[in-house]
C-alpha cells in the first residue's frame, strides 16, 4: 500500500478504523505528501492526536458549510470535466512484477458500459451482487459505470466469510465473480451431495445427467428432443431448482467469470444446472472487458467474440492485441511501460492465443508462459491447472513443464472439503501441513490427477507431483490479488521442491517463511513427500 499511495501521488487516504490507520502511521514518514486521512469507525481513535486524521462525520459537515457558502460548487466542478479526462487509476495486477496504474478516463468506463449493455441488458429493477475486489477493474465497470448507466441496485456482502449467506439471501439477477467462488460453489456441492443419503444422490445423478445431455446439445445448437425436454423439466422441479436456490443463483439472469481462466468442466457444471454462465476477458487497460459469450454461443475453450465498439486480432507473434475507445491513455507516471504496451492506438495484452475456426477466441496463457514441451509440443500450464481444480480437494496447482524433461505439479489441498472428508473416514489430523501429507489425501488427489491425465497429449500428462504444506497465498507474493498464479515467483521459492519433482528422491525437507497479514513472519520445517504416476 506504500508503494501505491506513493507513486499515486496521493493526498488524501480514506481508512475504514483504526487497524487501518495504525498501518498509515506506521510509514507515515515516508509518505511526506498526505494531507488528510479520513476514516469512517472511531472505535480506540479518540486519544489519536495526529493532526492529518479526520473522522468523516467531520467531513461532512466541511462539506455542507462549503455547500451553504458556495451553493453552485457541485455543478460547476461538473462542468469543468472533459470526458477524456481521467476517472479513475487502476492498479494493474502486478503479475510480473510491481502494479502499475492504468490511467482511465470518463469516456473509456461509460464506453465499455454502453457496450456491456448492448450485449446483456440489464434493467433498473435488476439486483447486482459486487463480489469482486474493489481494485478490480471489472468490479469498479460493473458496480460503478455500468450501474450508473442503467441504474440496478448494487449489493455488497457483510464479509468475506459471509458471501454465501449474502448470495441466498440476494439472489441476484447478475453477478461476476472471480473463478474462485464459481469453483468453490462446485465444491460446496460435490461435498453435500457425498453427504446426504442414497436416494437425494441418485436423484441427483440422474438430473444432473439430464442436465448434461441438454447443456450438450443446446451449445452444440442441436435439437432437443421433446422426451428429454419432458426430463429436463421434471429434473428442475424435483432437482436443479433446489440446488440454485440453495446457493443463490434461481434468480440469475446474467452470470460471468473473468479475471482468470475457468476449467471447461466448471462451466459445462454450470450450464447443466442451468446456470447461464459466460467467460469474459479483459485487461485493466481496456476499461474491463473486450471479449464475451453470447447468448446461445458459448464454447467452454474460449472467450467469445468482441464485445460492440471493440477491435481484437492476433497478431503473427500470437499475442492478442486490442483497439477500442475504451483502451486507455497510459500508465500514470511510466511512459516507458506505456510505449511498449500502447503501439499504433493497438493495446498489446501480453497474452497468446488465436481464433477458432467459428470466429472465437481462444487464450493459451500469459504470452511468457507458453512451453514448449520436449517433443515439440505447445503446452499451457493455465489450462491444466484449471483441469485440477475441478476437484473439490484442490485450491491450487502449479505446473511445470517446458524446459524439463516431463510435467510435474506442485497441490495446494483444500483445507476445508478435504478435512470434512477425512474426518467422515475417521482419519485423524491435526493442522494442514499433517492433513496434506496422509497417505489417503494423497490417494485421492493422484486418482483426480490420472483422470486429469486422460484427456492430455502424452508429452503434457503429469508425472510426478507434490502437496504442499500450506496454501499458496498472495501475502507470501506466491498469488497475485486477482489470485494469478506468479509461477516464476514459486518456482525460485521453491526451488528445492522443484528439484525433488525431477530428480528421484520421494521425499523432499523444507524451510519456508511465511508472511502474515500484519506483516509478521514465521519460518516452518517439514518433510513433504513426492508421488509419482504410471502414463
Amino acid at each position: 500500500m506504500q508503494f501505491h499511495v506513493a507513486f499515486a501521488e496521493a493526498t488524501v487516504i480514506v481508512a475504514e478504523d483504526q487497524e487501518q490507520v495504525d498501518k498509515y502511521l506506521e510509514v507515515r514518514a515516508d509518505l511526506p505528501k498526505i494531507r488528510h486521512v479520513i476514516y469512517y469507525d472511531s472505535r480506540g481513535l479518540r486519544s489519536y492526536t495526529e493532526d492529518v486524521l479526520r473522522e468523516f462525520s467531520e467531513v461532512e459537515k466541511l462539506g455542507e458549510e462549503y455547500g451553504r457558502k458556495h451553493p453552485q460548487a457541485f455543478e460547476e466542478l461538473v462542468a469543468k470535466l472533459e470526458p477524456d479526462d481521467v476517472a479513475l487509476l487502476a492498479t494493474t495486477s502486478g503479475t510480473t512484477g510491481k502494479p502499475k496504474l492504468a490511467m482511465l478516463s470518463h469516456r473509456n468506463l461509460i464506453t465499455m458500459a454502453r457496450s456491456l449493455q448492448a450485449v446483456d441488458p440489464a434493467e433498473p429493477g435488476d439486483d447486482f451482487l459486487s463480489l469482486l475486489p474493489l481494485p478490480w477493474i471489472g468490479e469498479q465497470m460493473l458496480s460503478i459505470a455500468f450501474s450508473l448507466v442503467v441504474g440496478f441496485a448494487v449489493n455488497f456482502p457483510e464479509e468475506p466469510e459471509t458471501i454465501p449467506e449474502n448470495l441466498v439471501e440476494i439472489g441476484p439477477h447478475m453477478m461476476f465473480s472471480p473463478p474462485r467462488i464459481w469453483e468453490n460453489m462446485v465444491s460446496d456441492i460435490q461435498v453435500k451431495i457425498e453427504d446426504t443419503s442414497w436416494l437425494k444422490r441418485k436423484v441427483y445423478d440422474w438430473a444432473m445427467g439430464v442436465g448434461y445431455r441438454v447443456a450438450d446439445l443446446r451449445l452444440g445448437h442441436g435439437r432437443i428432443p421433446r422426451s428429454l425436454a419432458a426430463r429436463r423439466w421434471l429434473a428442475e422441479w424435483a432437482c436443479l431448482a433446489w440446488i440454485k436456490d440453495s446457493i443463490g443463483l434461481r434468480r440469475i439472469k446474467h452470470a460471468y467469470t473473468g479475471g482468470a481462466a475457468l476449467g471447461p468442466d466448471i462451466l459445462r457444471f454450470y450450464h447443466a444446472l442451468g446456470v447461464n454462465l459466460k467467460q469474459a476477458y479483459g485487461q485493466t487497460e481496456v476499461a474491463g472487458l473486450s471479449m464475451m459469450h453470447r447468448d446461445g454461443d458459448i464454447k467452454f475453450q474460449t472467450v467469445g467474440v468482441a464485445v460492440p465498439g471493440t477491435e481484437v486480432r492476433v497478431d503473427e507473434e500470437g499475442e492478442i492485441l486490442t483497439r477500442s475507445p475504451a483502451v486507455f491513455s497510459g500508465y500514470y507516471n511510466n511512459p516507458e511501460a506505456t510505449e511498449e504496451t500502447l503501439i499504433d492506438g493497438w493495446l498489446h495484452s501480453g497474452d497468446a492465443g488465436y481464433y477458432d475456426d467459428e470466429g472465437h477466441l481462444v487464450v493459451i496463457d500469459r504470452a511468457k508462459d507458453v512451453m514448449t514441451l520436449h517433443d515439440g509440443t505447445k503446452f499451457s500450464p493455465q489450462f491444466i491447472e484449471n483441469k485440477l481444480k475441478f476437484s473439490p480437494y484442490i485450491k491450487e496447482a502449479v505446473v511445470f513443464g517446458g524446459d524439463w524433461p516431463f510435467v510435474t505439479a506442485m497441490i495446494s489441498i483444500d483445507y476445508l472439503n478435504t478435512g470434512k472428508w477425512a474426518e467422515r473416514r475417521q482419519i485423524a489430523y491435526t493442522t494442514f501441513t499433517d492433513l496434506a501429507q496422509k497417505s489417503e489425501v494423497y490417494e485421492i488427489v493422484e486418482a483426480h490427477i490420472g483422470r486429469t491425465n486422460e484427456d492430455l497429449p502424452g508429452a503434457a500428462k503429469i508425472r510426478r507431483f507434490l502437496l504442499l504444506h500450506k496454501e499458496l497465498d498472495a501475502d507470501d507474493s506466491e498469488l497475485t490479488r486477482t489470485r494469478k498464479v506468479r509461477r516464476g515467483f514459486i518456482a525460485q521459492r521453491y526451488e528445492d521442491i522443484v528439484s525433488a519433482l525431477y530428480g528421484d528422491q520421494d521425499r523432499v525437507a523444507i524451510e519456508t517463511e511465511i508472511t502474515y497479514q500484519d506483516g509478521r513472519t514465521s519460518t516452518t520445517r517439514t518433510v513433504l513427500a513426492v508421488g509419482s504416476l504410471e502414463v
